[in-house]
């Protein structure tokens, strides 16, 4: 006999700010191309590794042509899903993806559904 478990609800709640963080089209297409930062943003720019460091805030910002305070906002939304991490360096903020969260996540949501 196998019993079925409901999913706990801070699992729920943990999806649901993931949901919430991905509904939006600049947030998802900004974690997509931060999958393959050396593709999408310009290299000879970076003042650090973007695969061990992360994406430049500001080279984030002039890719999608928002206001630097917009795209603080939604680096900050994907940050508190845990699908991004931060790292200072200097004056400046860089983002990289998660990946073990994201996996986390993609293994709760098989799970729960």
């Amino acid at each position: 006999m196998t019993t079925r478990t409901e999913p706990s609800l801070d699992a729920s709640a943990q999806l649901l700010d993931v949901f919430k963080a991905l509904a939006n089209p600049v947030r998802l297409q900004v974690l997509q191309w931060l999958r393959d930062p050396e593709h999408h943003f310009p290299m000879e720019q970076a003042i650090a590794d973007p695969n061990e460091v992360g994406v430049c805030v500001s080279h984030i910002q002039a890719k999608t042509g928002l206001a630097q305070s917009t795209v603080s906002a939604y680096m900050a939304s994907l940050e508190r899903a845990g699908l991004v991490r931060s790292t200072r360096v200097g004056k400046w903020t860089h983002y990289r993806r998660d990946e073990e969260r994201i996996a986390q996540l993609v293994d709760m949501l098989g799970r729960s559904l």
